[in-house]
């Protein structure tokens, strides 16, 4: 299975890292850079730290700003492969506001919606929610014309259509694009939970920041990397699920 791969080689990845760290750690022999095995030893406290407190904060805003997203950009982004129209007209928006870093908008956001869950998972919205447009409407437009024909002989509706030909083709491309905004979505998450709450992943490691408490600090760091892998390889499971003509 692709996920048994993947697992091999977050493993092989996970022990090169780990020797470039001790060894790295050798050389500074700072106090700011422990070596892993201090790390590793640490995890047994987490739970008195009430880790999965945190986790569980963290994932219910990906969560819910990667759902808002697709259902949003899947939207747009087939609208805009199907008609022309809407694609002149929405093009010039995307294209301009695509680049611009929408974390400057934390501030805004912030005095719009409040300092709760719902500037957080907005600002994740802005930056995941273009990348699905874009990559559901290229793919859209990728599909060739000649596809259509077998199916449209038959009487099929537009429903059917989308359901037995739009949709397997541009499902590739979208499950691309979700593992690079799951990892989009936890790193913004280090930026925004240090404003206004007191729960999540990202709070975890600026508060241990601050408390110059760097054990728990490269601790919450390594939680949110094996959480981020979990997210990962559980998107492979499930394009190999939904994805098998692809294999």
């Amino acid at each position: 299975m692709k996920a048994l791969r993947k697992v091999k080689l977050f493993i092989q990845g996970f022990i090169m890292f780990n020797i470039l760290w001790h060894i790295l750690a050798l050389i500074v022999n700072m106090r700011v850079l422990p070596k892993p095995s201090y790390i590793y030893m640490n995890l047994g406290k987490l739970s008195g730290d009430n880790i999965y407190i945190h986790v569980l904060a963290s994932l219910g805003r990906v969560a819910v700003g990667l759902a808002i997203s697709l259902i949003f950009g899947m939207a747009l982004g087939l609208i805009m492969g199907y008609s022309r129209f809407w694609n002149r007209l929405l093009n010039p928006l995307v294209y301009f506001t695509y680049p611009i870093p929408k974390t400057a908008l934390l501030p805004v956001v912030m005095l719009l919606c409040g300092l709760g869950d719902a500037s957080k998972i907005i600002i994740i919205v802005l930056i995941v929610v273009f990348q699905v447009i874009v990559a559901v409407r290229d793919a859209v437009l990728d599909i060739p014309s000649e596809a259509y024909i077998p199916i449209r002989s038959l009487g099929a509706s537009s429903l059917q259509i989308l359901r037995n030909i739009t949709l397997p083709a541009i499902l590739p491309a979208l499950f691309t694009n979700l593992r690079l905004s799951v990892g989009t979505a936890l790193s913004i998450l280090f930026f925004t939970e240090g404003y206004g709450t007191q729960y999540g992943i990202g709070y975890y490691i600026l508060d241990a920041w601050t408390r110059i408490d760097y054990i728990a600090m490269y601790t919450g760091i390594i939680v949110i990397s094996l959480l981020g892998f979990i997210l990962f390889i559980s998107i492979d499971v499930l394009e190999e699920t939904l994805c098998r003509w692809k294999r």
